[in-house]
């Protein structure tokens, strides 16, 4: 349940923010919230329904003044559900099906605003290890 996640190159990610009614901690969404994160992996998450990890956040009311330029500072309390997919198509076919909607819909009624965005990936990275590093530069 929290191993990290190896993320295929070529992979889409998804994210959701969801931004809790006024009066609505997180607290109050966590057992739906979790709930909904197995539905995911337990009726998604194979090459057939393409889920391959995801992450949820809480936003903690920090913004980066060093990451950020011109930055409308976003810092209404919110979730974030950062999901991982083969595809687009696969992603979209999963939160068609009834048993997606059910869960979700329960959720979304503790939000004032839910949206979704993705984005294909670019490049991923990790830290060389000093012996690659220095077979690299020689």
């Amino acid at each position: 349940m929290f191993e990290p996640l190896n993320i295929p190159f070529g992979c889409v990610m998804l994210y959701n923010v969801m931004k809790l009614k006024e009066g609505v901690v997180v607290e109050d969404v966590e057992l739906t919230l979790g709930e909904l994160c197995n539905v995911v992996k337990n009726t998604y998450g194979d090459d057939k329904g393409g889920f391959i990890g995801g992450q949820v956040y809480k936003f903690s009311g920090f913004v980066s003044d060093e990451g950020s330029i011109a930055s409308k500072k976003q810092t209404e309390d919110h979730i974030a559900i950062v999901t991982y997919w083969q595809s687009y198509e696969q992603h979209e076919k999963s939160h068609a099906d009834k048993i997606f909607k059910e869960k979700f819909d329960e959720l979304a009624e503790e939000a004032s605003e839910t949206y979704e965005i993705g984005y294909e990936m670019l490049w991923q990275g990790k830290p060389e290890e000093e012996s690659e590093v220095s077979t690299v530069v020689a």
